[in-house]
């Protein structure tokens, strides 16, 4: 356990706007152990998770992939044309990719010790390097670099708790972008978490949209979009796609934030609605 897994949720959102706004790298805050974005530099973690969303979607060999929201590190290539990939996507807001060598030299040797692939990279490798040498191009422009990706160009679209994290202003835009670059037989499949990732229960809905979505806010380190599930189910029709939820879990059995505590347009909701923690999707072009 962590210290900050102690702090409540008021002193972490204290926090981490005044700790946002100081002259520090993400890097360097990551170093710190605040401002993570998952677990992706794990080569055991990075594997399950590729594997659980590859199995799901079961692309044809030679596939084209396209990660939403990497994080802290481009292990996904390395996974992505081990598992018969052809090339590789790399979208995310920024550039929080770690570039230490030593965690894209362990993914080879974990992946060398299952029997799965013959290390390639060298003692000095660096990130652009190591794009070349997995066919993979990471850009971190958003959604203006999904929007400069061709058309029906990816055969497999995946993210792992990214959806929450897009600007509710972006949404449904991003939706229609991922609608349109995946190709006429390819599928997305998408892992949403819809706590508040301030400890895991709904204090980020006690906040107005105007407050919550704010500038100020949504840079400071915990923003979340806060759209719920059916509203996020009907935004993924509204992008053209097919939708078939295949898990939905409800981690509390009352909520765990009082809905008197909410922002009015949360407190009308049904408790159904709101005990949604998270659940997963297979999209599919309409």
């Amino acid at each position: 356990m962590t210290l900050k897994s102690y702090l409540p949720w008021w002193l972490k959102i204290s926090t981490k706007i005044v700790m946002s706004r100081l002259p520090f790298s993400y890097q360097a805050w990551k170093k710190l152990g605040l401002f993570e974005h998952g677990q992706m530099q794990s080569a055991t973690y990075a594997y399950k998770i590729f594997n659980q969303h590859f199995e799901r979607v079961n692309p044809q060999p030679g596939f084209v992939s396209l990660e939403l929201g990497p994080g802290d590190s481009l292990l996904s290539a390395i996974l992505s044309q081990t598992f018969g990939g052809s090339a590789s996507y790399f979208i995310d807001s920024g550039e929080f990719a770690s570039n230490d060598l030593k965690i894209y030299q362990e993914m080879e040797s974990f992946l060398q010790a299952k029997g799965l692939l013959e290390p390639v990279l060298t003692s000095k490798a660096s990130l652009e390097e190591i794009c070349q040498n997995y066919s993979a191009q990471y850009l971190t422009s958003g959604l203006k670099s999904l929007q400069s990706l061709p058309s029906e160009s990816i055969d497999f679209i995946w993210s792992q708790a990214v959806l929450e994290h897009i600007k509710k202003a972006d949404f449904l835009d991003t939706m229609r972008e991922l609608r349109r670059v995946i190709s006429p037989n390819g599928t997305c499949s998408h892992v949403i978490d819809l706590k508040d990732h301030l400890g895991g229960a709904l204090n980020n809905l006690r906040f107005s949209e105007r407050v919550w979505e704010s500038e100020f806010m949504a840079k400071s380190g915990f923003y979340t979009n806060r759209i719920r599930y059916s509203e996020m189910i009907d935004m993924f029709h509204q992008a053209d796609f097919s939708v078939e939820v295949i898990d939905v879990r409800r981690k509390w059995k009352s909520l765990p934030t009082p809905k008197l505590e909410m922002a009015k347009e949360f407190r009308s909701m049904p408790d159904e609605e709101l005990s949604v923690s998270s659940f997963s999707v297979l999209l599919k072009p309409n």
